[in-house]
């Protein structure tokens, strides 16, 4: 059977080359009155993978706060619409909505895509669309925390700790899709992220997984790099927020949670992290999950690891706040 031809066309899907970003296209209403915008191009750029997010709306008069949610996967691999393996999806979707909060699930370049600066220009490119297009996404754009996994969770803390006052801050900020505005964050939960790959580079990586013969699954600090750390040392202290977490810098409220026995990623790494932080000023509560491995494996407490992550949010993002 002949399908029938589109009523209307969107001329701006039309142009080339692509444009930067694209409008978000009317909602989808669940039947619980949950607004969804999914797959929503927020940069694009020749040559790469558009990037996408998706958003979750709760039912009822917004606008409401937002949580831009950053996924792991080592810079290497990781997608917006899979949290780690450990915490069920409707786990953490399920608890920010029902805490009167948006979600903003965004995928990134991959460090063999782009190396750093291109997450980070991504994460950023990702909160200045939700800023120029809250009305239509029924989000306040004052209220904006982000919340990060692992490689998210390092991304999340440099999106609080990277501001527009920032030493070259230009290069940090990037200029994907919306090309300018204000990328500054209310609050950030960060579980076991990376924060100082210079310290880093003395811990011993684990065992990576098997591969197909003739492949190895790369470093993934020398893939965010582009070289080692050694080779690239000022790119690595460029790369880490406890660089930026200094006198004067005035972070956001932080929010870290680390396993205590985190083979992959140090405890000791979030450690670093809070006391630069307490230094700077800021609030900052860290949250060991003792004798928990990366991603918390050995936890018997995932849901109120979640439960005390969103609560943390909704406090610092609340009217008023």
């Amino acid at each position: 059977m002949t399908q029938p031809l589109p009523t209307a066309i969107d001329l701006a899907d039309m142009t080339w080359p692509p444009p930067p970003f694209r409008t978000p296209v009317p909602a989808v209403v669940d039947a619980d009155g949950v607004r969804r915008f999914d797959g929503v191009t927020y940069a694009t750029s020749p040559g790469y993978r558009p990037r996408l997010l998706d958003v979750l709306v709760p039912a009822g008069e917004g606008p409401f706060p937002a949580v831009v949610w950053i996924h792991g996967g080592g810079w290497l691999d990781g997608d917006r619409r899979y949290p780690p393996p450990t915490v069920p999806v409707q786990l953490l979707h399920g608890s920010v909505l029902g805490a009167g909060l948006a979600l903003v699930s965004i995928d990134y370049r991959h460090s063999l895509e782009a190396p750093f600066p291109a997450q980070l220009h991504d994460v950023k490119a990702a909160i200045r669309y939700v800023r120029q297009f809250a009305a239509v996404l029924g989000i306040d754009p004052d209220r904006i925390g982000v919340w990060g996994e692992s490689a998210g969770g390092h991304l999340a803390a440099l999106a609080g700790v990277v501001g527009a006052d920032t030493p070259d801050a230009a290069e940090l900020e990037g200029a994907q899709g919306v090309g300018a505005g204000n990328t500054a964050v209310r609050a950030v939960v960060d579980w076991y992220g990376v924060h100082d790959l210079v310290t880093l580079a003395e811990h011993p990586m684990p065992a990576m997984p098997a591969m197909p013969a003739g492949a190895e699954f790369p470093d993934p600090y020398e893939a965010l790099l582009g070289a080692s750390v050694a080779e690239r040392p000022e790119l690595a202290r460029a790369a880490s927020p406890v660089t930026y977490a200094v006198e004067g810098s005035d972070p956001p409220p932080f929010l870290l949670i680390h396993g205590t026995r985190d083979g992959l990623v140090p405890y000791s790494q979030s450690e670093q992290l809070a006391a630069a932080l307490a230094k700077a000023g800021g609030e900052v509560t860290l949250t060991p999950v003792e004798d928990a491995d990366h991603i918390f494996l050995g936890s018997p407490d995932i849901e109120r690891i979640v439960a005390d992550s969103v609560a943390f949010l909704n406090r610092h993002l609340a009217a008023g706040a």
